[in-house]
């Protein structure tokens, strides 16, 4: 993969943090939220477009990127990349923290794919610049974003009993830049069995290039038999590995 916007790269963490803001208000002045590719849950299904699942693992003072490319739910290509940890964590500025390794990662692939799904927000978040929207719009590649928990917004409705297959809009709140009321994305109930402790939903969003509706959709068609969707549970699983041999 090439960047098409290197003034977003992730590579500088050092700048205060009114800085890093405003880094991202730009980002998501550049993002699209709404449907400007060719990226379909119908092309996920057959084959036709290759997604990549991206995730991170930690070692030491080092981040470890992992990312796993899939055609029709197989394998086609892995990639990983390592960098120091330059920042803490902070809400909001995950992508500061964790994007540095991201990047090389998705260069050194073969592949180009057509949808990265990151573990993390996109547009659920404060200035709407997750760590999808970050490098969705540095790649200008089609990106959503499955979190396991909500960083801001306000469910339209209450999410503590859905049953699978279930969805409840996630609209913007007063913490926000999306005027409030804006659909910004979805928690989404992948799985629930019975007789066991309940689920908590994912919430997923659009990073660039997507609808919050057609970033469901996608998310939905790339399948997988547990909570996480097959592209960022294969890539977990990936990071921890590489994060293994490396600590060797």
């Amino acid at each position: 993969m090439r960047v098409a916007e290197p003034r977003f790269r992730p590579d500088d963490p050092a700048d205060a943090h009114e800085e890093l803001k405003a880094t991202q208000r730009a980002l998501a002045a550049a993002a699209r939220f709404e449907d400007a590719a060719g990226i379909t849950p119908g092309s996920i299904r057959r084959g036709e477009s290759l997604v990549a699942g991206v995730d991170q693992a930690f070692l030491d003072d080092r981040a470890v990127s992992a990312v796993v490319v899939l055609r029709a739910g197989e394998v086609v290509e892995r990639a990983s990349a390592t960098a120091p940890l330059r920042m803490p964590y902070v809400p909001g500025l995950l992508s500061f923290r964790e994007g540095p390794p991201i990047v090389p990662a998705l260069e050194s692939l073969e592949t180009d794919p057509d949808l990265l799904v990151f573990d993390g927000s996109g547009r659920i978040h404060y200035r709407e610049a997750g760590i999808a929207t970050h490098v969705g719009v540095c790649f200008d590649t089609p990106a959503l974003g499955v979190a396991k928990s909500l960083l801001c917004g306000r469910p339209a409705a209450p999410t503590d009993e859905l049953a699978a297959g279930d969805r409840v809009p996630i609209e913007a709140d007063e913490s926000m830049t999306a005027p409030a009321g804006t659909v910004v994305g979805h928690a989404y109930q992948s799985r629930q069995y019975p007789d066991s402790t309940r689920i908590n939903p994912v919430y997923v969003s659009p990073g660039h290039r997507l609808s919050a509706e057609t970033a469901l959709a996608c998310l939905i068609a790339c399948g997988g038999e547990y909570k996480l969707p097959r592209p960022t549970r294969l890539a977990d699983r990936h990071a921890e590995t590489v994060r293994s041999e490396r600590s060797e």
